[in-house]
């Protein structure tokens, strides 16, 4: 359980030039686009399971400033990424809210359900923001050990795809105790999406204070939702928390990764007033190039198991993104996370190639 002490941390918006990444999402062409990984602190990596070991368990290293500050570091030191990105987790905010959370090992995460709005009611926004001040103090640590050309990115898991986890008590197949909540009791998951919306907006305002240059909302689940619940539980809660976040002043750009969500990416990109967004695989670039890139900074989208097998069918799936996104903006990435089982060398080759091709 982490110290709730409120940490008292200087902002740092606007206090050092930008690097690659930021330059990017401004709309800076660029002759090599800007890379980053999604997970590109975890597993795979031999130095993150060590780190991992010493700090004894997921959610102890999670609230370990140290230790999250260096598997974050570890993966800039072999690869020299664009940016870094914070280690923690998306279900921290529930956690700060008041519901048990543990992980499983060999399982993943688990939750006490929320059963019904009482459930939901008693959740605790007031305290939320300070029991995460751990992660507060992890940013702050970064900003201070990164290069200064490295990009700091800062994140939370976007309302609907956290409520998931809240409602089931754990991931499923296809998050479907969540939809039926919602579909049966709408005005009680309405109140989940507020207090979700409010709560990470404080999260993350207080993860700008701390030094994040930039954010990622990132709604996992986002792809399971037909169209008219998509707009209602993905964007609208989504576009909530990026006018909230405005509203308390956070200027930085905010990335959107809306994973699943295909042809409604469009309508995403025009309602939620994000500035980037994140492409998942499936999407086709020969549709996201024209439909998109002339008015949103494109994200993506390497298959992560392509990463892992390597070879020519990686290097030629890089060069085609490349390809497709040649004297647009961009963000090179993967369209999901790095998998466990990727080997390390693969991404010096993927690095390598974007960089010198």
């Amino acid at each position: 359980m982490p110290d709730v002490k409120q940490t008292s941390l200087p902002s740092s918006q606007g206090a050092r030039p930008d690097g690659r990444l930021l330059k990017a999402i401004k709309r800076d062409i660029q002759p090599v686009p800007p890379i980053w990984l999604m997970r590109q602190a975890g597993r795979y990596l031999p130095e993150y399971r060590a780190t991992r070991e010493q700090a004894g368990g997921f959610l102890d290293l999670c609230y370990s400033p140290e230790l999250a500050a260096e598997v974050t570091f570890q993966p800039i030191r072999r690869y020299g990424f664009d940016a870094a990105i914070l280690f923690a987790d998306i279900l921290l905010i529930p956690q700060a809210l008041g519901q048990k959370l543990w992980f499983e090992p060999g399982e993943g995460p688990r939750l006490d359900p929320l059963e019904d709005g009482k459930a939901i009611a008693a959740l605790d926004v007031t305290a939320s923001a300070d029991f995460l001040s751990p992660i507060y103090e992890t940013v702050d640590r970064l900003r201070t050990g990164l290069p200064s050309e490295t990009d700091l990115i800062g994140f939370a898991g976007a309302p609907w795809t956290v409520a998931t986890y809240m409602i089931a008590g754990r991931g499923t197949p296809d998050q479907a105790p969540a939809r039926l909540f919602a579909y049966q009791h709408r005005q009680d998951f309405t109140a989940l999406m507020d207090v979700l919306v409010e709560a990470t907006a404080q999260y993350m305002k207080r993860q700008v204070d701390a030094g994040a240059d930039l954010l990622q909302i990132f709604d996992t689940w986002a792809g399971v939702l037909p169209e008219a619940e998509f707009a209602e539980w993905s964007i609208a809660p989504t576009k909530a928390l990026v006018q909230r976040l405005r509203a308390l002043g956070v200027t930085v750009p905010i990335i959107g990764f809306p994973k699943g969500a295909g042809p409604l990416l469009p309508r995403y990109v025009a309602e939620t007033g994000v500035d980037a967004v994140g492409l998942d695989p499936a999407v086709p670039l020969s549709w996201a190039v024209p439909t998109l890139a002339d008015d949103i900074v494109c994200q993506g989208n390497l298959d992560p198991l392509l990463l892992v097998a390597g070879g020519d069918r990686m290097l030629r799936a890089i060069d085609g993104i490349l390809d497709a996104f040649d004297g647009k903006p961009f963000v090179f990435n993967l369209g999901h996370g790095i998998v466990p089982q990727t080997p390390p060398e693969h991404v010096a080759q993927l690095v390598e190639r974007v960089r010198n091709r």
